[in-house]
């Protein structure tokens, strides 16, 4: 069962990073190591501001919808 258990932690390890939903979760570990009372935005400010930017780049590629 503890094999199992395992395997299924490791898939889920590398489905969040994947998807990217591992970046709040390391972006407010950054921010708490530099400054312990920092104000930390939201999981939804946050994806907003990151979506915002991906999509301001013109790198990241066109976006038709």
């Amino acid at each position: 069962m503890s094999t199992v258990r395992a395997a299924l932690g490791r898939i889920r390890f590398y489905v969040r990073e994947f998807s990217g939903e591992s970046a709040y979760d390391r972006y407010v570990a950054h921010a708490r190591s530099h400054d312990p009372a920092a104000e930390v935005p939201t999981r939804r400010d946050f994806e907003r501001a990151r979506t915002d930017s991906r999509e301001a780049d013109p790198r990241e590629g066109f976006r038709c919808c």
